[in-house]
């Protein structure tokens, strides 16, 4: 990797408590981790695995919210492992990063289990959908693991009443819930709203180890005010704001 400053950005978030090296081309961390972090109902003490975890956006926001909490990440590309590593430290997070393959697990995790698992994998089945030319961008965002696997390992590395959450692709809910409910349960939904009146695009799904409540689907999330967007705020709620800027808790129940 190179940390030429023409290849990287140093970016903002959670309103400047967070400062996050990622490379300017390729896979670029935008809301749907700040999101992802700020739905885990986490306690200090705790142990939070990120699978998947590219420049460590979604574990570091868990750490600002939640004091004392415990966070290792899981990343495939070197580039991105590397600057997880980088942001962790000049954060001041204790984040400990392991470069490895999701479907052949290193050894210390499969000896590992956690509180909380969280995954923001690949969003598009590229049986559906045309891959990007950039390699690094392709690799987060086009499937090459099957959802399946993503679940399966999530769901392996939760301990006893542990939760797993993903953020996913509305359409990708069935192939989750196919493989999630023969290892979890006490699911809940929540829809990500653009505006509105709008469809939900991504959902926030939870599901607990050897959990027995009935599922739940929960009333959506508007992201966006219904005014038109400008380019300083994006026209966010002011509760997404609030979480966005603020490193608030998303909780599933309004």
């Amino acid at each position: 990797m190179t940390n030429d400053s023409q290849d990287l950005t140093c970016d903002a978030f959670l309103g400047g408590q967070l400062n996050i090296w990622q490379p300017k081309n390729g896979y670029r961390a935008g809301i749907d981790p700040v999101l992802l972090a700020a739905s885990v109902a986490a306690t200090s003490g705790e142990e939070l695995l990120d699978l998947g975890c590219g420049v460590g956006v979604a574990a570091l926001c868990a750490t600002r919210r939640v004091a004392g909490l415990r966070v290792t990440g899981l990343e495939l590309q070197p580039l991105y492992a590397e600057l997880a590593r980088r942001n962790a430290h000049e954060n001041n997070v204790d984040f400990h990063v392991i470069e490895g393959d999701l479907a052949n697990l290193p050894l210390d995790l499969k000896e590992r289990q956690f509180n909380h698992v969280i995954a923001n994998p690949p969003y598009f089945d590229r049986k559906h959908s045309q891959p990007s030319a950039n390699q690094e961008r392709e690799a987060a965002l086009g499937e090459s693991t099957p959802l399946s696997t993503w679940v399966k390992i999530a769901a392996q590395r939760t301990k006893p009443k542990g939760y797993v959450t993903f953020i996913l692709r509305t359409e990708r809910l069935p192939e989750f819930l196919t493989e999630a409910d023969k290892r979890l349960g006490s699911f809940q939904l929540l829809p990500l709203i653009p505006h509105s009146g709008q469809e939900s695009r991504l959902i926030l799904i939870r599901g607990r180890r050897d959990g027995r409540a009935a599922f739940r689907l929960h009333p959506g999330w508007i992201l966006h005010e219904d005014e038109v967007l400008t380019k300083s705020t994006k026209n966010y709620t002011k509760a997404t704001n609030s979480i966005l800027r603020d490193g608030k808790s998303l909780s599933f129940i309004q």
